[in-house]
């Protein structure tokens, strides 16, 4: 019966793949894959965005698309001698109706991203943010791939006996299938403090420390892969690479991050690098590596070492070109099979039920705060006034607080749908009230929060100021205004103003266009560029949701 399953799901999905509603990928100018020895499919922080993006194009393959993806990039290597592995580096969980929509959540998405065959895995802090959720993480997630999921620094209440224990193993060691390389992978979390009290997440720098990982670290292997929700430039990765090269001063080793949702690569020194692969199903990470020695194995001295990296964006085109496939050869059947569950689920959710219609769009980061076209502006002028406003008139003014954290996504123009909730803000937040109030202690709450410093400095733990803000600004220190400027593409690759007058231009549609420690040349697509705008945590009007009640009380305070 599975062949007539998969010609219903060709029929229901079209022979593309993708979701019914999925907009096709427009054609762009494309960078090829650097192949090596040893090479990665990395994604990070997909928050539930299985189903791909319904209303923008050049992301709009589905989990499903990823997975044929994979099989033949995975068939690709073997023809070529090589090794593939696949990684993720956690928060899978909250962020989009076919997580957050279904009760209990994540009732669909975790048969879904099981679908795929993945080498290496870790938690990220929103799988550990309630118990509920770690506890399904254990129980389904940790189960279903028990060599594959490392929890190097996470500890769990065990949900039957009540004892605790490692979240999953602590490292792993293996050979890959084709060149034998001697693998030996870690999988942490950066030093989080807002976990629910049934999981425990040792600091990193302890971590090193333990005889364990001393021990690890002796090993005589031929890489070291270390996957966590960790950013790349941060102190946790710099004491898991300090440590390394205490033992190993010349072994590679190859980081994945994830947790600011932006796509970064960073050099620790000539053979270490780290990868983060963006958010939401926006990109999938390309790594490979070259000139490894395999058994302590001299390589050719004009090979040497090399790491290379692209952001390759998640749609059809890309997938297409870079696999030599079409519409018709692409889909695989464990693929579309995949693509076929998130369909079914979206629909038995009801995730497409339009609401309304957005006259236009408004932006999280690409527009500045305030201004007619900023989510802050809309939600300040038009949603907060009307929610939090009583039918009586209040007998004291009010002042009210939110943090630009609790919304995650833009809104686009068109229609307005029950998945659109979700995409925007998927906490379960509720408002709260502090009555009474000194006029002269209530005005000096906002500038402290915003501020941080002393006054929160001093306090013990978890209330760090990267929680109120969105995370992919936790890098950004300044605004990013994009130049009217690299819009078209010339066909020998490089790029020059708009308006040169060359036929041979291709106008580019706004995306990424990433700089990181490799130079400029990251992403697999070219794009026009994009604004990036900081959001003060200040966007601030009314009362308070409960997620800011910490900052609020010891402000006052």
């Amino acid at each position: 019966m599975q062949p007539l399953i998969l010609l219903a799901g060709l029929l229901a999905l079209g022979v593309d793949g993708s979701q019914p509603s999925a907009p096709k990928p427009v054609a762009a100018p494309m960078r090829e894959l650097p192949w090596g020895q040893l090479n990665f499919l990395a994604t990070t922080d997909t928050h539930g965005w299985l189903g791909g993006h319904l209303q923008e194009s050049q992301y709009s393959a589905d989990w499903g698309d990823y997975i044929s993806f994979t099989e033949h990039m995975r068939a690709d290597a073997d023809r070529r001698g090589v090794d593939l592995l696949v990684v993720d580096t956690g928060d899978r969980v909250d962020g989009n109706g076919l997580y957050d929509g279904s009760a209990p959540k994540g009732l669909y998405t975790n048969n879904i991203l099981q679908r795929q065959d993945i080498d290496i895995l870790c938690s990220g802090n929103h799988e550990l943010y309630k118990i509920p959720t770690s506890e399904r993480e254990y129980n389904e997630t940790v189960a279903a791939f028990p060599e594959q999921y490392i929890a190097s620094n996470i500890d769990i209440l065990h949900p039957t006996t009540g004892q605790r224990v490692p979240l999953s193993r602590r490292y792993r060691q293996f050979k890959t299938k084709n060149q034998g390389i001697h693998v030996l992978a870690f999988g942490f979390l950066f030093d989080f403090t807002g976990n629910a009290h049934n999981t425990f997440v040792q600091r990193v720098e302890d971590t090193v420390k333990e005889p364990w990982f001393q021990q690890a670290i002796r090993e005589h292997v031929d890489i070291f892969v270390v996957i966590g929700h960790v950013p790349p430039h941060s102190p946790e990765y710099q004491a898991v690479f300090s440590a390394i090269r205490s033992q190993n001063w010349d072994t590679p080793i190859q980081f994945f991050s994830g947790h600011s949702h932006v796509r970064d690569f960073a050099k620790l020194d000539d053979k270490a690098y780290a990868l983060q692969s963006g958010r939401y199903m926006e990109t999938v990470g390309w790594m490979s590596v070259d000139g490894i020695k395999i058994g302590g194995k001299e390589v050719d001295a004009e090979r040497g070492m090399k790491f290379q990296r692209r952001y390759i964006d998640n749609n059809l085109f890309g997938y297409h070109h870079h696999t030599g496939l079409n519409a018709s050869t692409f889909p695989t059947e464990r693929g579309m099979n995949a693509s076929l569950a998130i369909a079914s689920a979206r629909k038995s959710m009801k995730l497409d039920k339009v609401f309304g219609c957005a006259p236009q769009d408004f932006w999280v980061n690409r527009t500045p705060y305030p201004s007619p076209t900023s989510i802050f502006s809309l939600v300040d002028d038009s949603f907060l006034p009307d929610i939090l406003t009583p039918a009586d008139p209040p007998s004291k003014p009010r002042i009210a607080i939110f943090n630009t954290g609790g919304l995650r996504f833009d809104i686009f123009k068109g229609t307005f749908t029950k998945d659109t909730t979700y995409l925007i803000s998927p906490f379960d937040n509720s408002f709260r009230v502090i009555r009474d109030v000194p006029w002269d202690a209530a005005k000096k709450v906002l500038p402290l929060i915003n501020a941080g410093g002393h006054v929160f400095a001093a306090d013990s733990g978890p209330l760090e100021e990267w929680r109120l803000a969105p995370p992919q600004q936790m890098g950004v220190q300044s605004d990013i205004v994009a130049e009217e400027a690299a819009t078209h593409w010339l066909r020998g690759g490089a790029q020059m103003p708009l308006g040169g007058g060359r036929e041979d231009e291709i106008p580019l549609i706004p995306g990424y266009t990433t700089s990181d420690d490799g130079g400029k040349d990251g992403d697999d697509t070219a794009h026009a560029p994009l604004s990036f705008y900081r959001r003060p945590p200040d966007a601030v009007d009314v009362v308070f949701v409960d997620f800011v009640e910490p900052w609020i009380l010891l402000a006052l305070r």
